[in-house]
């Protein structure tokens, strides 16, 4: 685990591809960084930031994962997302009331980028590369809420499960990981409640997955044997969007 107090280089970091600080010149990244904070490790059940706290930050995972939930009237949890390295967190709280929409707790031991919202609008005022990579990650979690309504849309189980297996297969690949080999950081009656099914429909559905040779599965870790069986259980219309190396 990298020292909580080694200086932040954005320019070295393995996400700069695909975080706020994408495309801008060296010396734009200095000024980036100066505004970066840096936190002590998120350890696992450890809440980033809890439904309603204010906020007057943003946060970029930096390693680890998170799950974001909402408690309902009878104090039950819904998931309603997950969070890997690179996602930006926390743009709930942007709206007028600047609370948050939803709470965050850590999968496992993890690290996040803290942002200060007002010197990351002030700064993004006099880079407009920082301004269009913000607001590009902004359109990126709006298409991927919309994509988690489909998936929770009219489908049957094993299309859900399907789904999410092949989005956290998109995920992982496009941070330059497996996106045949990955773990399942998320236990499984958290993904069995983002995905609005039982635990047990949940394990039907992985084992016939795994009895048909789509996946195997050991503790947490998950392989994709046969990525096009897989795809083929999601309808063509939605398939098309994603992107693997057969």
């Amino acid at each position: 685990m990298e020292s909580i107090f080694q200086k932040v280089d954005c320019a070295q970091c393995k996400l700069s591809g695909v975080c706020l600080s994408r495309g801008l010149q060296p010396d734009e990244i200095k000024q980036f960084e100066r505004i970066v904070k840096r936190k002590r490790p998120v350890k696992e059940d450890q809440f980033l930031f809890r439904q309603e706290d204010h906020s007057q930050s943003l946060y970029v995972v930096k390693s680890g994962s998170f799950r974001s939930f909402i408690w309902d009237i009878e104090g039950g949890e819904q998931t309603i997302g997950f969070y890997l390295p690179g996602d930006l967190v926390g743009l709930d709280a942007l709206q007028t009331t600047d609370r948050h929409h939803c709470s965050v707790v850590a999968l496992e031991t993890s690290s996040v980028c803290e942002i200060p919202l007002q010197q990351l609008n002030d700064l993004a005022g006099t880079i407009p590369r920082l301004r269009i990579q913000l607001l590009r990650m902004i359109g990126e979690q709006i298409v991927s809420d919309q994509n988690n309504i489909v998936l929770l849309g009219n489908r049957t189980a094993i299309e859900k499960v399907a789904t999410f297996l092949l989005v956290l297969s998109q995920r992982y690949y496009a941070l330059g990981y497996s996106g045949k080999e990955f773990n399942l950081s998320m236990p499984r009656h958290d993904i069995a409640n983002y995905l609005g099914l039982s635990l047990e429909t949940l394990s039907r559905q992985l084992g016939f997955l795994i009895k048909h040779g789509a996946i195997s599965v050991k503790h947490r870790g998950v392989q994709i044997s046969d990525m096009r069986l897989l795809m083929s259980i999601v309808e063509p219309a939605t398939t098309k969007r994603f992107t693997y190396a057969m």
